[in-house]
C-alpha cells in the first residue's frame, strides 16, 4: 500500500514540475522522507498525505484515492447534486442565477456539463439540434459542433481557442481522462491552432441572434471552501455585455 500511495504522490508532484526539493520547501517535509515515501519505503501517516495533496493541489476526488492506496478511510465526501445535505448550497447557487438576470449565466459541473441555467439562456440555445440539447447537455460540444451554436458564433475560431485552453488547463490540472478527451474533441472541431488576432482587453463572445449580433464576455466562479467532491467541481458561467448593443438589447 505504502508503495501504491508513494507512486501517486510522485506522479502527481512530477505532472506539477515540482522536485522533491520543491515540494519540501513548501510543504516542510524534508526531502529524505519524500524520497523514502515516493519509493515505498516509508508509510505516509493520512495527515501527511492530505499535506502533500494540499500543496501539489490535488482534486478532492483523488486525494480520496490516495488515501485508499494507502490503506486509510476518504476523508471527503462526494454526495449528489440533489442530496439533501447540499440544498442549502445549491440554492444560493441558484439565486446567483437568477440574481444575473436579465443576462445569461449557467452552473456547471467539472466537465461543463449544464446542471441548471437562467431563462436567458434560452435564446442563445436557438437553433441548436435536439440531440445536443439532451442532458446532459455540454457548453464546450455545444459552442464548437456544426449543429450547435458554432454556425452562429462569429468569430469561432477565437472563442474555440479561448474554451480549448480552458480545457487542456483543466485536464493539466485533474489529470482527468475526460477532460483531455473534451479538449481533443474541440481541437477536431475547430482548428485552433490557426487563429487571427485577438483584440479588446477580454476574449468575446460574438453571437448571431435574431435581434442582431451580441457580443459577451464571460466571468467564471468557483467555490473556494468546497469540502465535497462533487460541489469542488461546479463553477457559475455568467455572461456581461461587452458593448451598449447588447446591453440595450437585454435591458429593453
Amino acid at each position: 500500500m505504502s508503495a501504491a500511495v508513494g507512486e501517486m504522490l510522485r506522479e502527481w508532484r512530477e505532472s506539477r514540475s515540482l522536485s522533491q526539493q520543491a515540494l519540501s520547501d513548501v510543504s516542510t517535509v524534508s526531502t529524505r522522507h519524500l524520497s523514502r515515501v515516493e519509493t515505498g519505503r516509508a508509510q505516509p501517516t493520512p495527515d501527511m498525505i492530505l499535506r502533500l495533496a494540499e500543496h501539489l493541489d490535488i482534486p478532492l476526488r483523488e486525494r480520496n484515492r490516495m488515501l485508499l492506496a494507502g490503506g486509510y478511510a476518504p476523508r471527503f465526501a462526494d454526495s449528489s447534486l440533489d442530496d439533501a445535505s447540499l440544498s442549502s448550497v445549491m440554492t444560493g447557487l441558484r439565486d446567483l442565477l437568477d440574481a444575473h438576470l436579465p443576462y445569461p449565466a449557467l452552473l456547471l459541473d467539472d466537465y461543463w456539463d449544464v446542471v441548471d441555467a437562467n431563462p436567458a439562456v434560452d435564446a442563445l440555445m436557438a437553433g441548436c439540434s435536439a440531440e445536443l440539447l439532451e442532458p446532459p447537455v455540454n457548453v464546450i460540444r455545444l459552442c464548437v459542433h456544426p449543429d450547435g451554436l458554432a454556425p452562429r458564433i462569429r468569430n469561432l475560431p477565437v472563442w474555440a481557442a479561448h474554451l480549448h485552453q480552458q480545457v487542456h488547463h483543466r485536464a493539466a490540472q485533474t489529470r482527468d481522462a475526460r477532460h483531455v478527451e473534451l479538449a481533443n474533441e474541440v481541437a477536431q472541431l475547430v482548428d485552433v491552432t490557426r487563429l487571427p488576432p485577438v483584440g479588446g482587453p477580454v476574449v468575446v463572445l460574438e453571437l448571431e441572434s435574431d435581434a442582431g449580433p451580441l457580443h459577451f464576455f464571460s466571468t467564471a466562479a468557483r467555490l473556494t471552501t468546497a469540502n465535497d467532491a462533487v460541489l469542488e467541481g461546479l463553477h457559475l458561467e455568467t455572461f456581461l455585455p461587452a458593448d451598449e448593443r447588447t446591453r440595450a438589447t437585454y435591458k429593453d
